[in-house]
């Protein structure tokens, strides 16, 4: 266990953990809703600091990013546990491990052993090992993913500090529910986030995803007003989000924040509890990708499928393609130098 930074102290050994936008209020001896915060005796606890449950060598576009150091390898770093509970999550087995602990130890009576068998996931990773693994493999940035990383943040953050020190870069693939003192906090050490925009629907957070739609929008316009680099991802799932309208509502929201925010829309592939839906065809993404268009986005890429011309960076202003993608083998093309098209056009994003 490592005591939490973010959280504050209540009456009658309550805490309230700051991390996220949900704000848990909690007893002592229990935890928050992504059951690896816990509250031992009036102080919070996290319990799977240093406990990497996954850890890879991935390209920078996998996250993705497709405008943050274009062709680059990253350390993947991710442990149990998260804030949401999405019945289409893709890495359910880490995400929910924590939570079916709870489950089982609350029916139990048991709830007191949550810390003991929560950090039984993964093994030992100390932020320096994962920093000392970037600096001897030269490996230029780390991203935060698999699970929900905000609520690990004391791991992660105590991690980026490292890596700045070695002159490194530091990545969220976020749900994009960090409250904004995680935000604030980070400021200088986060460099990028993706955030996945699941939905433009209250309904939809609620019954899919056990969360809310209006937190994710104040995330992602403070993350810009912090300057952090910003790519958001749509994963587009046949009946539950795909209506011209909703995504319509989705790319004139990343419009009004900022129009060089990339924004890909991913195909959906059945998985945990929507296991029947059937997977995005091709065209619902390539409608997706017109509609960004025309709301005026200057950059929109559609993902899990192949489809060079469509992962492929254009300039927005004379059309020149300047970085070709076929899945993640990279092109970056001899019109495209120091951050600009050949044309004179500058491309928003992280270059170097």
């Amino acid at each position: 266990m490592h005591r939490c930074t973010l959280f504050k102290k209540l009456a009658g050994k309550k805490v309230q953990c700051t991390a996220c936008r949900h704000a848990c209020i909690i007893p002592e001896g229990n935890s928050g809703i992504c059951a690896v915060r816990m509250n031992k005796d009036g102080v919070l606890y996290l319990l799977v600091y240093g406990k990497a449950s996954a850890i890879h060598t991935d390209p920078v576009e996998k996250k993705p990013l497709f405008h943050f150091l274009p062709g680059s390898k990253i350390l993947s770093v991710g442990t149990v546990g998260c804030n949401f509970g999405c019945d289409f999550c893709q890495n359910w087995d880490l995400s929910q491990a924590s939570k079916e602990v709870k489950k089982r130890l609350l029916q139990e009576k048991q709830q007191e052993l949550l810390d003991v068998e929560v950090s039984e996931f993964g093994y030992e990773l100390s932020p320096q090992k994962i920093v000392e693994t970037c600096v001897r493999e030269k490996i230029p940035a780390i991203a935060y993913t698999y699970n929900e990383p905000v609520i690990f943040f004391e791991y992660a953050f105590d991690t980026m500090k490292l890596a700045k020190k070695e002159g490194m870069k530091n990545i969220f693939v976020s749900n994009g529910y960090e409250s904004e003192e995680a935000l604030d906090k980070m400021k200088g050490y986060l460099d990028a986030m993706n955030i996945d925009l699941k939905s433009f629907n209250e309904d939809f957070y609620r019954s899919l995803c056990k969360a809310k739609l209006a937190p994710v929008l104040e995330t992602i316009k403070h993350a810009h007003k912090l300057g952090i680099w910003l790519e958001i991802t749509t994963l587009v799932i046949p009946g539950k989000n795909d209506s011209d309208e909703e995504l319509g509502q989705i790319a004139a929201f990343i419009a009004a924040v900022d129009k060089n925010i990339p924004w890909h829309v991913t195909a959906f592939h059945p998985e945990y509890k929507m296991d029947n839906v059937s997977p995005t065809p091709k065209e619902s993404l390539l409608r997706a990708y017109d509609i960004g268009k025309n709301a005026g986005l200057h950059f929109v890429y559609v993902g899990n499928i192949l489809d060079d011309e469509h992962s492929s960076t254009y300039c927005p202003k004379c059309k020149t393609v300047l970085i070709k993608r076929s899945w993640h083998d990279v092109t970056v093309m001899k019109d495209f130098k120091n951050e600009t098209c050949n044309c004179g056009e500058r491309i928003a994003g992280v270059w170097s």
